[in-house]
């Protein structure tokens, strides 16, 4: 049997002993059926785990014996997922499967044919929503790394504000013009000495992203890229995506 995972993003990294929280606790004991002297893994998220094995079962506050800490080598590159929010649960299968491909951030994105439309109290809603479901990939994939959830925010906003902080910048496009991710990657490769530590990934939501804002996304720097001849839905392209451009840079 796999070892039980847990999340425990406040636990001391030299902790001899983890108090899980309520919440956590419940799912070790109730849903997964941890039993006093099982092996548990917990997690911080930020790539630190412990070896653990459960002392006590107790539902409100599982108590973990720690017998051996690791900490795992930072990501070789910091892929940022910046993705036009679909219809419907969409989003949340994004993020999981984001989660599994090792995404260091997903950003959620507001654009001019996104068909929903979250402010204010929803928006922190969907966001912390989301949260949970990264964290519950990374328990089920067994990645030590969870990625950042950004808020809700206007592309504009994100091309202005952050978009510059990525070595590689990538956007999906259905319009004219576009390279294919190999020939990008190995146009970067050719100027410049080492692999790029962190890149960004546009992708628009259904229709694609506008004329003018595929213009902004191009005059804030990235390189408009093509998935192929087939149309996909945003969620295949994220994906996609994802798993393409890690490959690419890690060959």
């Amino acid at each position: 049997m796999p070892d039980f995972r847990v999340h425990a993003p406040h636990a001391l990294p030299d902790a001899a002993e983890i108090l899980l929280g309520a919440d956590e606790s419940h799912h070790l004991v109730a849903v997964n059926r941890c039993s006093r002297g099982d092996p548990v893994i917990a997690f911080d998220g930020r790539g630190r785990e412990w070896r653990c094995e459960c002392l006590d079962p107790a539902k409100s506050g599982a108590r973990l014996r720690v017998h051996a800490t690791l900490q795992a080598q930072p990501l070789p590159h910091a892929i940022t997922l910046a993705q036009a929010l679909p219809k419907g649960s969409t989003m949340d299968e994004i993020v999981r499967q984001a989660t599994e491909l090792g995404a260091a951030r997903i950003v959620p994105l507001l654009t001019e044919r996104t068909q929903v439309h979250l402010d204010g109290e929803r928006a922190e809603k969907k966001v912390e929503k989301w949260r949970t479901t990264a964290i519950e990939a990374a328990k089920q994939c067994g990645n030590p790394w969870v990625p950042e959830i950004a808020p809700v925010q206007r592309l504009d906003t994100f091309l202005a504000t952050q978009a510059a902080q990525h070595e590689l910048r990538l956007v999906a496009s259905l319009h004219a013009g576009t390279r294919s991710l190999r020939e990008v990657v190995a146009h970067h490769r050719a100027h410049h000495p080492r692999p790029p530590r962190s890149a960004l990934w546009l992708v628009g939501p259904e229709g694609d992203f506008t004329p003018a804002e595929m213009t902004a996304c191009i005059t804030a720097g990235c390189t408009p890229v093509t998935l192929g001849p087939l149309v996909l839905r945003c969620d295949t392209a994220a994906i996609a995506a994802l798993s393409v451009l890690a490959h690419e840079l890690g060959s």
